[in-house]
């Protein structure tokens, strides 16, 4: 089963120094049919304005991947951590049992574009920690990059669940297949461009959540970007 879901049918929120398309229900957009995918419970594009952001605020119990697709983002918590992160890097923050942080886009001409992704972790209570690593197009081109993983496998950062996140970036008519194991879900979310997965379109924003295939076939349209998750089964 391969249930796609168009960009337009995402929920948006405009705030003026923020605008958000979201995947999942979040904040003030509910849609009960749309609580997330297995784990993945959260996937919102965040546009920031310049000089903006979000101000101290806090988590629990959840695993944050910040991938930045332009633009840069400040990141500052009550663990210490500081810093900025531009495209070609990667941040995951396990929230544990509780941390503060700031967001904001320290750009005074330049809107971040970015995606936000949280995943329920496997057990809760933990400890929370940061951590970033560098994500070069280079090392996506063309094949699977693991970006998140339980174990920190080929230089990904480490999340507290059985899940990985992989990204790519195909050119015109090239072709990536991946093997998902029984009882395992997948979602994907396109970042730019057109891509075909099991004779299925996708283009840019759109999503796909997959259950029931043990095969995947993709097959790039135009110049194409896009995540693919592969998640635990469903509780």
């Amino acid at each position: 089963m391969i249930q796609l879901r168009a960009s337009a049918d995402r929920g948006f929120a405009d705030h003026g120094w923020l605008r958000a398309q979201h995947s999942f229900s979040f904040a003030d957009y509910h849609d009960p049919a749309e609580m997330g995918w297995g784990v993945l419970r959260v996937i919102n594009e965040d546009r920031i304005a310049p000089s903006a952001g979000f101000g101290r605020h806090g988590h629990r119990d959840m695993e944050i991947v910040t991938y930045i697709l332009s633009g840069a983002l400040e990141h500052q918590d009550s663990l210490g951590h500081g810093g900025i992160i531009r495209r070609g890097e990667v941040q995951r923050m396990s929230a544990g049992k509780g941390i503060l942080h700031s967001e904001a886009n320290p750009l005074s001409d330049q809107e971040t574009h970015l995606l936000q992704i949280w995943i329920e972790p496997a057990q809760r209570g933990g400890s929370a920690s940061y951590e970033q690593q560098a994500l070069p197009d280079e090392e996506m081109r063309g094949r699977w990059r693991l970006v998140a993983s339980p174990d920190g496998a080929e230089g990904s950062t480490t999340i507290g669940q059985d899940a990985r996140l992989w990204a790519t970036i195909l050119a015109p008519g090239e072709r990536l297949d991946y093997r998902l194991a029984a009882g395992r879900l997948a979602y994907v979310q396109m970042v730019y461009g057109r891509l075909e997965i099991n004779g299925k379109t996708m283009a840019a924003g759109d999503g796909a959540k997959i259950a029931e295939e043990s095969e995947l076939q993709f097959v790039a349209g135009e110049a194409a970007e896009f995540l693919l998750f592969d998640l635990p089964p469903a509780a």
